[in-house]
């Protein structure tokens, strides 16, 4: 079978957020597929296969880590939907069944897609005690962005601080399912992008992720309250970086981003 390894939230290669993609006939036993991803050793490999006409998706989607198998993911969501369209495979707009419902991707004619999911619902929380020294800096509030991401979004003072954190990982992972989420406004929203952020996922096998869709499913209405707009561009500032576009739409975010092939193979195990 053929495997690819993808860049998405990104139009060049060696940047934005890599994730393996294989489109099956069904799905293996859950096993073989965890040792895929491992093998593939990116922050996900998405799994996919055709589902029945006439259903309410086209087809069935699964996305593991190195380590485990995660409830909602954007890049590799983008990744496969962008496998799709290129190869020919499946052309429009494409509907997956996952455990976070029926998600969907729509392409422009520039290579542009939009990606419709779940909105996170936002909760503030009190600020844990030891998220500050593992962060390495005091957050200034903290808001849990509820069971599917999983995440624990901490503000920081400012886009600086985002950008020079080195934080304790094992400490971090003391304090929500997933993970972390340190962001900031942007210093200079004339740069082309409203806030920044860093994610940081020591719970499932990631010290840090490059770019993370669903995590924006909770940065678009945190910032948007904030900001007073629907329409948003989110940095991710890892070392690969990448930019995420955010349409808030209340119970549903919509994610904008770009994805380019950087490598096609033969899967022989």
């Amino acid at each position: 079978m053929r495997i690819r390894i993808v860049d998405a939230f990104t139009d060049r290669p060696f940047a934005g957020n890599p994730a393996g993609v294989l489109l099956l006939d069904s799905f293996p036993d859950d096993n073989w597929l965890q040792h895929v991803a491992r093998e593939v050793n990116h922050a996900e490999t998405a799994f996919a296969h055709p589902l029945p006409d006439g259903g309410e998706a086209d087809w069935a989607l699964r996305w593991f880590t190195p380590a485990t198998e995660v409830a909602l993911c954007g890049h590799a969501t983008l990744a496969t939907a962008h496998v799709l369209h290129t190869t020919g495979v499946h052309q429009g707009p494409v509907r997956f069944a996952t455990r976070s419902g029926v998600l969907s991707a729509t392409p422009r004619e520039d290579g542009l897609f939009t990606l419709d999911f779940p909105t996170a619902p936002l909760t503030r929380v009190e600020i844990p005690e030891g998220v500050a020294e593992a962060l390495g800096a005091r957050p200034l509030t903290a808001v849990d962005t509820g069971p599917n991401v999983g995440d624990l979004i901490v503000e920081l003072a400012d886009e600086k601080t985002v950008l020079g954190l080195s934080p304790d990982h094992k400490a971090l992972g003391r304090h929500s399912a997933r993970g972390i989420i340190a962001t900031a406004r942007a210093e200079d929203p004339g740069r082309g992008y409203d806030f920044v952020s860093r994610c940081f996922f020591p719970n499932v096998g990631i010290d840090e992720d490059p770019v993370t869709g669903s995590a924006h499913t909770a940065l678009a209405p945190y910032w948007s309250e904030r900001l007073g707009r629907p329409d948003l561009t989110g940095l991710q500032a890892s070392p690969r970086s990448g930019h995420v576009r955010t349409e808030l739409r209340g119970d549903r975010t919509l994610l904008g981003g770009r994805a380019v092939t950087v490598i096609e193979g033969e899967l022989l195990a």
